[in-house]
């Protein structure tokens, strides 16, 4: 399933070992220690890009007041995020030519220059709202690495037995990332209608913009550090590899673009990622205006993403610790997490009707429903990443889940573009989460899955 035939270079790790190879000694594999602070490294990195990303959504209320943001006004800020996926091609080349610490240090470049810009305390506010949006951009550039290498990193660096655990830490910090700016964001930045005391007077908007430009310095100060440590240590790879996947040869840049467009096994499941990751997405970030129809106050909102968002992070690496333990099984594990997620998003959507439903609608309802919904789909990213590479090895990591995010992030966009015109009623884009979740569903149980990359670790190193 390729565009053409594969070199023979390209396929010879694929192939039984020759009866000269066969008494030579086994390919050397080893695990380093240090694994741990590069994981650490990049996953503190995704950790402040999802908080950067989704700031605004949060405190909408306060933007609006501060800045004069209207409803799209905060669309477009989120949508700044999928916008940075469009150069995703150069950044998947870079880190297959270069390596992940090249990739990885121009995205946390553009992160440092994007909270730089939007940091400057300008007067006139129109152009600090211009200077704003190109913060969030710059913002942006960095998702292509950030969220599409984490199966890369995990490969380079750690033994098969540890991958998907490693792979669920890497890609899920900046989904937590996101979950934390539900909770700084509302705590840290007063709502319009609040007081600093019962006797107060109203927040000024003097006051609303000073603690947002503090939440925005802590932010610089932190990308800060964090681009000094990895422009300090951050090796791309180790000196010996951890397995022999991660020793042997891929295919070209070319040639993997070729073979991952040209596969329909895995074109079925991107679509089954991308469909539900890229409207949960878009949904969450505007969650405070989803909610608000129902009553549900900023700060409450803020809780239920959060909680949302940090049930799927742990909940996904649970389950990939599971599926490190017992490794086959990656179908399986993603048809009961969208099933879940089908259940609990239809629930949440016909929740919020409770006027045309007559089903109850109470605040531990729209918590469960609301929080089920992200624990299932955000804990199901993951597991999708490792089926990808199983599916398409040799393909690189780096390629295949550049392509899958691009697509998340493109689906977001198209929710968020939309939203900019149709920004009154909301409720359609419950639908689409709902509608989302079931294609999803269908998807993953007409697939054939297969673990090429598993098969050649247990017959090579046996």
């Amino acid at each position: 399933m390729g565009a053409g035939p594969s070199t023979e270079a390209e396929r010879e790790p694929l192939l039984a070992p020759s009866q000269a190879e066969a008494t030579s000694p086994p390919v050397n594999s080893r695990v380093y220690a240090r694994r741990w602070l590069v994981l650490t490294l990049f996953s503190l990195l995704g950790l402040i890009q999802g908080m950067v990303w989704n700031f605004w959504g949060p405190i909408q209320n306060s933007a609006a007041q501060a800045y004069g943001f209207t409803k799209s006004d905060i669309a477009v800020l989120v949508l700044w995020g999928p916008v940075g996926f469009i150069p995703w091609l150069l950044f998947m080349w870079l880190m297959d030519k270069k390596g992940l610490r090249a990739s990885l240090l121009l995205s946390a470049f553009f992160m440092l220059l994007g909270s730089a810009l939007r940091s400057i305390p300008l007067s006139q506010q129109p152009l600090r709202r211009w200077v704003i949006h190109g913060g969030q951009l710059l913002n942006g550039l960095a998702g292509p690495t950030i969220m599409s290498a984490g199966p890369y990193l995990s490969t380079t660096w750690f033994a098969p037995d540890q991958r998907a655990t490693a792979t669920a830490v890497a890609s899920l910090f900046s989904y937590l990332g996101g979950a934390a700016s539900f909770v700084v964001g509302p705590l840290v930045v007063p709502a319009p209608n609040e007081t600093a005391t019962i006797t107060a007077a109203p927040v000024s908007d003097s006051f609303i913009r000073d603690r947002i430009q503090l939440v925005m310095y802590a932010e610089l100060a932190a990308i800060a550090v964090l681009f000094a440590a990895i422009l300090l240590y951050f090796p791309s790879r180790p000196p010996i590899p951890p397995s022999v996947a991660a020793a042997s040869q891929r295919l070209s840049y070319r040639s993997s673009i070729c073979r991952l467009l040209s596969n329909l096994r895995f074109l079925m499941i991107a679509l089954a990622y991308a469909v539900p990751t890229g409207v949960i997405a878009g949904w969450t970030g505007v969650l405070d205006m989803v909610l608000t129809p129902a009553k549900v106050s900023q700060v409450d909102a803020g809780w239920i993403g959060f909680w949302s968002t940090v049930g799927g992070c742990v909940f996904g690496v649970a389950m990939a610790r599971f599926a490190d333990s017992i490794r086959g099984m990656l179908k399986l594990i993603l048809v009961l997490m969208l099933a879940g997620a089908s259940l609990a998003s239809t629930w949440f959507t016909l929740t919020c009707l409770s006027r045309v439903t007559h089903l109850p609608s109470t605040a531990a309802i729209l918590y469960t429903s609301c929080i089920l919904v992200g624990i299932f789909i955000n804990s199901s990213v993951p597991i999708f990443f490792e089926l990808f590479v199983e599916t398409v090895y040799p393909v690189p990591e780096g390629i295949t889940c550049g392509v899958v995010t691009f697509l998340g992030n493109l689906f977001t966009g198209l929710l968020l573009f939309f939203l900019t015109f149709y920004c009154t009623d909301l409720s359609w884009i419950n639908w689409c989460l709902t509608g989302s979740c079931l294609f999803s569903l269908v998807l993953i149980l007409l697939f054939r899955e297969s673990y090429d990359r598993l098969y050649l670790d247990v017959f090579v190193s046996v």
